[in-house]
């Protein structure tokens, strides 16, 4: 059985929800096999994090050579990279490769409550290294205005004021996420530079929506090495996300925000 072969570069979550535990799951369900370069160890749970260590940037680096150097990767996620001297090696070694695998970056830098995770030099560092080398970059809402220094999107018109110059930072596509900005439904917008396209489900009403952003770009990433456009990727992946919100909540896993079902499809 020829499988593709899927990198994400991320952190660790202990409570598996999030991070390099949660693509790993993804690739698995939606049929890419998963491997993985972890650039943090997190102390978490579904009530918060509590202790943050991150790698040094060597080891990154060396983690990745060893895959790329032995496995045909086909596509690449980034998640968490935590500060600017792991972005600038592991942008340093990318540069290195002459047929580098999409890379899909999830521009883990600001969480959906606005809490900020990357500081100024680590995101212009991610700006002008790191984004020109995607082939797609997933930003939520807050993620978008600080990557523009602009004000927080409040409607679908102005998330799609801000699509040129996202995609103006290098990258070849966009997927703006607009979480909960419509209290009915759940909007994304993907734009190429050809179209915009609104990726559109009914928004569920769960508060186990731990590891979601980490869980639609690895959808993403495993989709797009198993051939499909990125933007057929894209909705194949937010139908993905929705069937695991929608049965997240069979889970009851922890006392806080607990994880979306990865596996939906295929426990009874």
């Amino acid at each position: 059985m020829a499988i593709p072969v899927t990198l994400t570069i991320a952190g660790s979550d202990s409570s598996g929800g999030a991070g390099i535990q949660a693509d790993i799951k993804t690739f698995s369900a939606l049929k890419s096999y998963g491997c993985s370069v972890i650039t943090a160890i997190t102390a978490q749970n579904t009530q918060g994090v509590q202790k943050v260590t991150l790698l040094n940037p060597d080891i990154v680096v060396e983690q990745c050579k060893s895959i790329m150097n032995d496995l045909p990767v086909r596509a690449i996620k980034t998640g968490m990279l935590g500060n600017s001297e792991i972005i600038l090696a592991l942008a340093d070694h990318l540069e290195s490769y002459a047929a580098l695998p999409p890379v899909i970056i999830d521009p883990v830098m600001v969480s959906t409550s606005g809490a900020r995770l990357l500081d100024e030099e680590a995101v212009h560092i991610f700006k002008t290294q790191l984004i020109p080398k995607a082939s797609l970059i997933t930003p939520n809402l807050h993620e978008a205005a600080a990557l523009l220094k602009t004000d927080i999107p409040t409607s679908i018109d102005e998330m799609k004021a801000l699509l040129n110059d996202l995609l103006a930072l290098g990258g070849k596509a966009v997927l703006l996420k607009g979480g909960h900005l419509q209290k009915e439904k759940s909007s994304d917008l993907f734009f190429d530079g050809n179209e915009v396209t609104s990726v559109t489900t009914p928004h569920v009403a769960t508060n186990n929506t731990h590891g979601t952003g980490c869980t639609l770009s690895a959808a993403i990433t495993s989709y797009y090495a198993r051939g499909y456009s990125m933007k057929d990727a894209v909705i194949n992946a937010k139908s993905y996300i929705y069937q695991s919100l929608l049965h997240a909540d069979s889970l009851r896993i922890g006392q806080g925000y607990g994880p979306v079902h990865h596996f939906s499809a295929w426990w009874s």
